[in-house]
């Protein structure tokens, strides 16, 4: 995977909300590759990535979720010391600024999705 789109979300900051997201999700068969939640005062913000995007993209309009889309970079690499740091560095090099970025490991395989300035610019960069 490498350019992706991403879902973002505000939801209220109340039980079962993430739940009754997931589940609209789950009912039209959209799988959930990458997620990050987080919370500030006004609600709770979910981004996501999944597939297949027009499905999410129809699920969300369809239950009035207020969302946006934009583009991010996706990268499976191996889990072992350093490789953010590679990443990053070429990130850097080419001056393409990193917003935020996520991920999670399992098995040997990690996942990382980079928010970042110009993402077509920065997969060409790190030769996703």
């Amino acid at each position: 995977m490498a350019v992706a789109t991403q879902f973002c979300i505000g939801l209220k900051n109340k039980p079962g909300a993430l739940a009754e997201l997931c589940g609209a999700l789950r009912r039209a068969n959209v799988n959930i590759d990458a997620l990050y939640v987080s919370k500030d005062e006004d609600c709770t913000w979910v981004n996501f990535v999944a597939s297949p995007v027009p499905v999410a993209n129809d699920v969300l309009a369809e239950a009035g979720h207020n969302f946006f889309t934009e583009k991010v970079l996706v990268l499976r690499v191996e889990d072992h010391p350093g490789e953010l740091e590679r990443i990053s560095s070429k990130l850097a090099e080419a001056s393409i600024n990193i917003n935020y970025v996520y991920g999670s490991c399992v098995n040997g395989s990690c996942t990382l999705v980079f928010n970042v300035d110009e993402t077509e610019r920065a997969e060409k960069t790190v030769g996703a």
